[in-house]
């Protein structure tokens, strides 16, 4: 069997040509053969679109089969089971009541809590009363041997949890004790989710127990690491050029790329079973849906990240490299590097996209690429520091394009900054 580390070597990877599964699965097999040794497994879809169970099984492909049949025992699953109604709830009821620290719960989707949990339904119990999600997810988790929330819905609210919510519905984490958090939960966001991303964290706990995780309960064997640092496009960002539309060739940050605080492998996992595309390779920028608060931190999703907040400053990301000037520039990049090694850069572009009015985004998109040459949005000009501004493009450059001067220290601070960020993950 593989050691710890080869197999965690073998995750952050990112295999050409082949899914994780494919590499993984056996290994799983061959761990399990002993009597009884397959692990019992529950896929408990809550309020979803099933879309990270159908991305799941498009990556076994052709290995589910030897998955579901000779690694894990997989006893109930709402979209896979041949069992229905009274039948398959008595089946969960069992495995609840009778194999308590025994299974592993993968939740899916979140959790409607208003009314009662009343707006998501398991089915019915004998006496007619509704067996609710959160019902569910209480029950089962209070004795399961390991959780994992997959996907954003289940991870961080997504989509179901966006404004304005009227289910009330919310993320595994907050409708669980505390302790069961603590202690048994690890978050696997995505939306949909890699299905490497699952496969790998299944396997980690089936084979090690709990794998290294961030401060938001995500293994670091695939969310360890920007986006951005592993973009393919990251030296068109560090040499100044920007696209001005999806489809363009550059580095997708002006209109509306997430890939800066975005902490996932997206840029070498890629999709498609064959590790064949991801959004920015589809010429999209990336829309941090692994992040929490997606989608109403992230969105509107073609639109700039408005300012870095700096105490007693504000200037846009994008003057830093225009018109603040050599002194100005190397006092943000102070402050900036500073920012990095205490964790505070990705912290507070986070912060900065909360809350976004229309009006901001509107302005963001409408001031990115079409300044006129020294018109509004040049050094002084007050109208610049407007949150989602950004500058005009100057006599003799392209849409988008930043000065050379300043270009080149701002790629040697940002160079610093991922060079002190790496070393503060480390």
């Amino acid at each position: 069997m593989l050691t710890r580390r080869e197999f965690i070597k073998l995750c952050i990877a990112g295999i050409a040509a082949m899914s994780l599964s494919d590499l993984i699965i056996p290994e799983l097999a061959r761990a399990f053969q002993t009597p009884g040794g397959r692990p019992m497994v529950i896929w408990l879809e809550a309020m979803t679109c099933a879309g990270d169970f159908m991305s799941f099984l498009n990556a076994l492909r052709p290995d589910l089969q030897e998955l579901l049949f000779k690694t894990i025992d997989l006893r109930y699953s709402n979209t896979l089971m041949t069992g229905e109604g009274r039948v398959a709830i008595t089946e969960l009821e069992s495995i609840a009541g009778r194999r308590r620290g025994e299974y592993i719960l993968i939740v899916e989707g979140t959790v409607p809590t208003m009314d009662g949990g009343t707006y998501g339904l398991i089915g019915h119990h004998p006496d007619g009363r509704p067996f609710t999600h959160l019902e569910a997810v209480r029950l089962l988790g209070g004795g399961a041997r390991h959780l994992i929330s997959a996907g954003t819905c289940a991870s961080f609210g997504g989509p179901y949890a966006a404004n304005p919510n009227p289910s009330g519905s919310k993320p595994v984490s907050a409708v669980l004790e505390r302790r069961l958090v603590r202690e048994r939960l690890v978050n696997v966001p995505g939306c949909p989710i890699h299905p490497d991303w699952l496969v790998g964290t299944l396997s980690h706990l089936l084979l090690y127990g709990i794998p290294d995780m961030d401060e938001h309960r995500r293994p670091r064997l695939f969310y360890g690491s920007l986006i951005h640092d592993r973009c393919p496009r990251r030296q068109h960002f560090d040499d100044g050029e920007f696209a001005a539309q999806p489809g363009d060739k550059e580095c997708l940050y002006t209109i509306g790329c997430k890939g800066p605080v975005t902490f996932a492998d997206c840029p070498v996992r890629k999709w498609n079973s064959g590790h064949m595309n991801w959004p920015v390779g589809a010429n999209t920028p990336c829309i941090g849906c692994v992040s929490p608060g997606f989608p109403d931190r992230t969105s509107p999703f073609f639109a700039h990240l408005p300012d870095i907040h700096i105490p007693g400053v504000k200037r846009t990301a994008d003057k830093i490299g225009t018109a603040v000037g050599v002194a100005a520039a190397a006092g943000i990049g102070a402050h900036a590097v500073a920012s990095a090694i205490t964790g505070r850069l990705s912290k507070n572009l986070m912060e900065g996209t909360e809350g976004k009015p229309a009006a901001i985004s509107g302005a963001a998109r409408a001031a990115v690429p079409q300044k006129p040459p020294g018109g509004a949005g040049g050094a002084g000009d007050a109208s610049a520091d407007a949150p989602g501004s950004s500058p005009g493009p100057g006599p003799g450059h392209a849409p988008g394009r930043v000065p050379r001067g300043i270009r080149g220290i701002l790629r040697r601070l940002l160079a610093r900054v991922r060079i002190k960020r790496g070393e503060t993950r480390r």
